[in-house]
């Protein structure tokens, strides 16, 4: 009897201690300065969570000053997250865009308006039917101009809409970009049904609320 006591006292201790260490880990990644990315070749970036990669990349994409958008993984705890283990909860990654602009012609600021017009700033935990801490919404700060922007922004949707808005604010770390598979998807894969029946519509519901940051082509 004794044995069991002790062999159930052990396995109690055991994940308590790993349940701390991977608490320990994740906090890790909240605090302390964020990493800021220099500008190259006249080009910033910018990093943001908000539900499915393949909808929040086009978004970005669309828009003014914007020349790329890529599709990764952030704001968790693990190193080289994928989209299986993400997927998990488990590693406190959130699918994330890197979003390569041009400062001189779109704004972070810009960036940030566009972040919280392409989704619902309510939504804990995932954006439409997608669910999940892999899909919540974060957006990741450089310095302190750029957390400045982004409280004053959440604050005033937040007066506005008089409801808490979902978006974390978390000091940005480290971007993990994608499998291959992932990248352009929404453009290269039109006909998938998810493409059309989700991203699509978040597209457009976007274009309709901010047509004057969009490309000509657009």
């Amino acid at each position: 009897m004794n044995r069991i006591v002790t062999l159930v006292l052990f396995i109690v201790l055991f994940n308590c201690r790993n349940n701390a260490q991977e608490n320990a880990k994740q906090q890790a990644t909240e605090v302390g300065p964020p990493v800021e990315v220099p500008i190259k070749n006249g080009k910033a970036r910018a990093y943001f969570a908000s539900g499915c990669f393949w909808c929040v990349e086009a978004i970005y994409e669309s828009v003014k000053g914007v020349d790329e958008a890529i599709s990764g993984y952030s704001g968790g705890h693990t190193q080289n997250p994928t989209y299986e283990s993400s997927n998990t909860g488990r590693t406190g990654h959130a699918e994330a865009v890197e979003v390569i602009y041009n400062p001189n012609v779109v704004s972070f600021e810009t960036l940030v308006d566009v972040y919280f017009a392409s989704q619902n700033p309510t939504q804990v935990n995932g954006q439409g039917p997608d669910r999940g801490s892999q899909y919540r919404s974060i957006i990741f700060y450089q310095n302190k101009a750029q957390k400045d922007i982004i409280i004053k922004k959440k604050e005033a949707l937040a007066q506005k809409l008089n409801a808490s808005i979902a978006a974390e604010v978390l000091p940005f770390k480290k971007f993990w970009k994608a499998e291959d598979y992932h990248q352009n998807y929404e453009r290269l894969h039109p006909n998938n049904s998810y493409i059309r029946n989700v991203s699509i519509p978040r597209l457009k519901r976007f274009q309709t609320k901010m047509p004057e940051v969009l490309k000509k082509e657009h």
